[in-house]
C-alpha cells in the first residue's frame, strides 16, 4: 500500500497540531514533572518537525501525496482478442511472452515451492495479480529447437498453471520470421533477436501491416535507423521500443522533480554500467546440446557477414561487431532512455569515447571497458557515461545543478547544494539541512521529504518490478500493456518512433566515436555521424 507520511499544506498541518488539544497536552504534563518535561519537549520537538516538513514542500511545491497513476480499468475494447507472433524465443523471448500471460510451468512449480519455504517470495503472488491481458500467442519462430520446444510449453499455458495443470493448444511453428510476419492469424509481433536482424524484421513486419513490440537497441548501423522509422510512419502501425524501465515509478517522480526546477539548472549528467560476472560480460552458458543440427547457422547469420558455424557466436554474440552494438548499444541505450524520458535531451551534437579490451581477454571484439562524454551545447549541458565489466560497484545516475543534484535508480533522492541561490534562506533557516536529502521517493511509498537513513537503505532497485497505486508488478508486464492498448485505443506509447531513433543515434555516436578513436560530431541535415 502507498505510504504517505506527510502533510503538504502548512495549514492544514497548524489545525492538526492544534486538534491535539495543547492546553489538555501541558495539563497532563504538570502532574509528571520531570518525564512532563521531557515529553513537552517532545511534543514542541514534533511540532517543529512538522512545520519543517510542511514549509519544505511548500519551498519546492511537491505533493507528498502524488503517484504514479493506477492500472487503466478495463474497457469494451478489452474484449478484442489480439494474436501476437514472437519472433526469437530465447530468454528474452519467454521472458515477454512471460509478461503476456503465458509462462513455463517450471516457473510456477519452482515460485510455488520457493512461496511454501520463504514468505517474502511473492513472485508467484504478483504474477497471479497480473490482468489478463487477453492475447493469444498464436506463432513462434526461432533458430535453436531447444527454444522453440520452451516456447511451445509456455504458449499451451493459457492458465497459468504448474507441470500438472490445465493446457490449452499450443501455438504455430513457423519456419522463419517472414511466414510468421505474413500469416493472416498474426496481428502484432514481438521481436527478441540479437541487433543484426531488428531492422530487417521490424522493416518486414511494418510492410505487412503488423503492430511491433521490438527489443532495443532499435538498429545496428545509423543507415537501418532511418529506413526502419521510414518504414514504421508510412505504414502507421504501433511501435513500442522494450525500454520498459519507462514504466518506473521513480522515474515519473523524477520528471516532476525537473519540471519543478527543483535542481536549477542542470549542466552534468552521470549514468554508469558496473558488472562483474561472466554472465555480466556477455558469456553466456553454451547449450550442452546445441550443434548444426538444431541450429539454423545460416539463418542466424542472415544479413551478417559469413562465419563457420560457432556454438560460441550463437550464445555469446553480444561480443562480436558483426551481431552487435556492444556496450553503447545494450546497457548505455537503458541509460540514456532513462534519462531522455526525464530531460528530452534528444540526439548530442557530439560524442567523444574511449576505452578497450581490458579484463575479458576471451577473443571478444566490443570493449569491457567504456567511457564516452556526450555533449549538447544547445541545453548547456554535459552527459557521461562510464562502464565496465570488471567491477560491480553500483553507482547511480546522478542529476548535477545549481541549486541541488538527484540520484535515481529504482528510489530517488534529492539533496540541495550548499551554495544554492534558490534554498540560501532555508538552507540558512535550518528548513533545509544540507546532510540530510531534503527529498526521497522510494518505491511504493509516495514522495517524503528528509526521510530517514533507514528507509534509503531499504530502497529497492533494478528493472524487474516497480509500483502502481501501491502494488508490485512487472515493469515488462506494464511496457508490453502499454503497447496492447495503444493498439486497441490508440493511446500513446512512452517509447516509440522518436524516442527510439533518439536512443539508436545517440548510441552509434559513442560506438563510432569509439571505433575511430575520434571525436564526432552529429549533422542533422545529412543525418549523418560525421568527424572533425
Amino acid at each position: 500500500m502507498e505510504e504517505n507520511t506527510l502533510n503538504t499544506n502548512p495549514t492544514d498541518n497548524n489545525k492538526k497540531a492544534k486538534g491535539i488539544g495543547r492546553r489538555d497536552v501541558l495539563k497532563s504534563l504538570v502532574t509528571l514533572p520531570f518525564a512532563g518535561a521531557l515529553l513537552y519537549g517532545a511534543f514542541r520537538k514534533r511540532q517543529l518537525e512538522q512545520y519543517k516538513h510542511s514549509k519544505l514542500l511548500s519551498t519546492l511545491s511537491l505533493d507528498s501525496t502524488s503517484e504514479v497513476p493506477a492500472y487503466i480499468p478495463k474497457r469494451d475494447n478489452d474484449e478484442k482478442l489480439l494474436r501476437i507472433g514472437i519472433i526469437g524465443t530465447g530468454g528474452r523471448g519467454l521472458y515477454l511472452m512471460r509478461a503476456m500471460g503465458y509462462i513455463q510451468p517450471k516457473w510456477i512449480d519452482e515460485w510455488t515451492e520457493s512461496a511454501l519455504d520463504n514468505k517474502q517470495d511473492t513472485r508467484l503472488e504478483i504474477y497471479k495479480q497480473q490482468q489478463d491481458l487477453n492475447v493469444s500467442i498464436n506463432g513462434i519462430c526461432d533458430v535453436f529447437s531447444v527454444h522453440l520446444e520452451a516456447a511451445l510449453e509456455a504458449s499451451a499455458n493459457l492458465y497459468r498453471t504448474g507441470t500438472n495443470g490445465k493446457r490449452s493448444a499450443p501455438a504455430k511453428v513457423y519456419k522463419n520470421y517472414k511466414e510468421l510476419i505474413a500469416s493472416d492469424d498474426i496481428d502484432a509481433v514481438v521481436i527478441a533477436t540479437p541487433d543484426h536482424w531488428h531492422a530487417p524484421m521490424i522493416i518486414e513486419a511494418a510492410r505487412a501491416g503488423k503492430h511491433i513490440y521490438a527489443e532495443k537497441p532499435l538498429s545496428l548501423t545509423v543507415e537501418e535507423t532511418f529506413e526502419i522509422e521510414k518504414a514504421l510512419r508510412e505504414n502507421n502501425v504501433v511501435f513500442q521500443l522494450g525500454h520498459q524501465n519507462r514504466q518506473i515509478e521513480s522515474h515519473h517522480k523524477a520528471i516532476e522533480v525537473i519540471k519543478k526546477n527543483i535542481l536549477g539548472k542542470i549542466t552534468l549528467v552521470e549514468t554508469y554500467t558496473n558488472r562483474n560476472s561472466a554472465w555480466g560480460a556477455w558469456v553466456y552458458d553454451i547449450h550442452p546440446d546445441a550443434n548444426p543440427r538444431n541450429i539454423d547457422w545460416k539463418e542466424f547469420l542472415g544479413p551478417a557477414p559469413y562465419h563457420p558455424f560457432s556454438a560460441e557466436r550463437f550464445f555469446r554474440w553480444r561480443c562480436w561487431w558483426d551481431y552487435s552494438t556492444g556496450l553503447t548499444g545494450d546497457l548505455f541505450t537503458h541509460e540514456y532512455d532513462v534519462i531522455n524520458q526525464i530531460l528530452n535531451i534528444g540526439i548530442p551534437h557530439s560524442a567523444a569515447a574511449s576505452g578497450g579490451i581490458y579484463f575479458w581477454k576471451d577473443g571478444r571484439e566490443v570493449p569491457d571497458v567504456l567511457n564516452v562524454s556526450y555533449e549538447y551545447p544547445n541545453m548547456e549541458m554535459n552527459l557521461i557515461y562510464s562502464a565496465t565489466l570488471a567491477n560491480e560497484q553500483h553507482r547511480k545516475k546522478s542529476f548535477f545543478g545549481h541549486d541541488g543534484y538527484m540520484e535515481l535508480d529504482n528510489d530517488l533522492v534529492v539533496y540541495a547544494d550548499r551554495e544554492s541561490t534558490r534554498y540560501r534562506e532555508a538552507i540558512t533557516d535550518g528548513i533545509i539541512p544540507l546532510e540530510k536529502p531534503m527529498i526521497t521517493h522510494i518505491p511504493g511509498r509516495g514522495i517524503d521529504a528528509i526521510s530517514s537513513p533507514t528507509e534509503q537503505y531499504f530502497a529497492q532497485r533494478g528493472l524487474l518490478y516497480t509500483f502502481r497505486g501501491g502494488q508490485q508488478v512487472d515493469t515488462a508486464y506494464l511496457h508490453v500493456k502499454e503497447w496492447l492498448d495503444a493498439i486497441r485505443f490508440g493511446t500513446p506509447v512512452s517509447c516509440g518512433v522518436k524516442e527510439s531513433v533518439e536512443e539508436a543515434i545517440s548510441a552509434h555516436m559513442g560506438t563510432v566515436s569509439y571505433r575511430e578513436g575520434k571525436k564526432v560530431f552529429w549533422d542533422e541535415d545529412k543525418k549523418q555521424i560525421v568527424t572533425g
